[in-house]
């Protein structure tokens, strides 16, 4: 793990010319990756709030949340595997909650994987608390998800 602080990154909206690359960050973090649809919707959606990260001009992540009501749910928090350890992941994780925040959300909610133990670490870190599972929520691999949430207010 890298010790340094990271590189303030540069959030920008997902745009067509950035799916390619995505999906190859896609393929390599999950065993059930989003397709090029599933992106394109969250591109077209307006209750969708999905953004690239930037380092440096070089694409290092993506992450996204869904607002509904007074509601933010957490879509993905990805980073790169080349870039993992700079503190990616919490940058845009606290960047989407920030939004949230700005946008009238009072909670944050979201679904990970249980075997994903870095993840799970990192919400916790960020003030999430497990609240519950969904039995084989993963359709290829039957694993549970569990569910977390985090007061904004």
């Amino acid at each position: 793990m890298k010790t340094s602080s990271p590189s303030k990154l540069e959030f920008m909206p997902l745009l067509e010319a950035n799916l390619e690359e995505i999906l190859a960050i896609e393929l390599e973090a999950y065993p059930e990756p989003w397709t090029v649809g599933m992106f394109r919707e969250e591109m077209g959606s307006p209750r969708s709030y999905f953004r690239v990260a930037f380092s440096g001009g070089t694409l290092v992540g993506y992450s996204g949340i869904w607002l509904a009501a007074d509601e933010a749910h957490v879509t993905s928090v990805t980073v790169a595997l080349s870039h993992r350890g700079n503190g990616y992941g919490r940058e845009q994780l606290n960047h989407l909650l920030e939004v949230a925040v700005r946008k009238g959300a009072v909670a944050a909610t979201l679904e990970v994987r249980e075997s994903n133990d870095e993840a799970r670490q990192l919400y916790v870190s960020e003030g999430f608390r497990a609240v519950g599972r969904r039995k084989g929520y993963y359709s290829k691999t039957k694993e549970d998800a569990v569910i977390m949430m985090k007061d904004l207010v």
